[in-house]
């Protein structure tokens, strides 16, 4: 939210959206023009539910894609990448590709902001299931149990579980994923590469030391 207000930003690009969350925010309490795009098409239909999606226009797919419509170049002041997003991109041509097609959304002067956690705090240490066990109550659902594991580290890869366990009806959910834990070094040559200059990194306010928000100008 500060960096909308930092950038003067009246139109956002939300790539890896999600559930829609911080773009239907955007569009409801700064009345901005949001675009939030995610490739995983249940995540969008939960978005379109939220408080304030109907002012947020959604699409399911990649940053490329949006880039594809030319009525998206140059029409954003802003783009982000929130949580995992950008590690999830664990190879570097697609990880330049999802880069490239983004600058090509933002306006001249526009800015990129994304998390990414500083590989040495070795936040993947802490993922065990004794560290990150809960079981939360969800409207509609009942009790909810989840954790995350590590299955495996293999250089800046790392992949774990995050089963979802429906206590109600003991429905299980597994799902795996892998996240790629680039240096700072490694993402300032990515948005070089990218065609993008001015690259600052700064200390990501909840999480000081444990991750950087780096914000790139197109």
């Amino acid at each position: 939210m500060d960096l909308v207000d930092e950038f003067e930003a009246t139109a956002v690009l939300d790539v890896g959206c999600g559930t829609g969350t911080f773009g239907s925010r955007l569009a409801m309490e700064r009345g901005l023009r949001v675009l939030g795009v995610d490739p995983a098409g249940a995540s969008v239909a939960v978005a379109r539910t939220k408080a304030g999606a109907d002012q947020v226009m959604w699409l399911v797919g990649i940053a490329v894609d949006v880039a594809a419509d030319a009525s998206n170049l140059g029409q954003y002041d802003l783009a982000t990448m929130t949580a995992n997003v950008a590690q999830v991109f664990v190879d570097d041509d697609g990880w330049l590709a999802n880069l490239r097609a983004i600058r090509t959304c933002l306006r001249p002067g526009g800015h990129l902001a994304f998390e990414s956690r500083v590989p040495s705090d070795r936040a993947w240490e802490r993922w065990t299931k004794e560290l990150t066990h809960q079981v939360v109550d969800v409207e509609g659902e009942g009790p909810v149990e989840d954790w995350v594991q590590v299955t495996r580290v293999d250089g800046e890869l790392v992949t774990f579980e995050s089963p979802t366990i429906f206590l109600a009806d003991g429905e299980r959910i597994d799902s795996t994923s892998t996240l790629r834990f680039r240096t700072r070094e490694a993402l300032e040559r990515s948005l070089l590469t990218a065609g993008f200059s001015g690259t600052e990194v700064r200390d990501l306010p909840y999480a000081p030391g444990r991750g950087w928000l780096v914000i790139a100008r197109a």
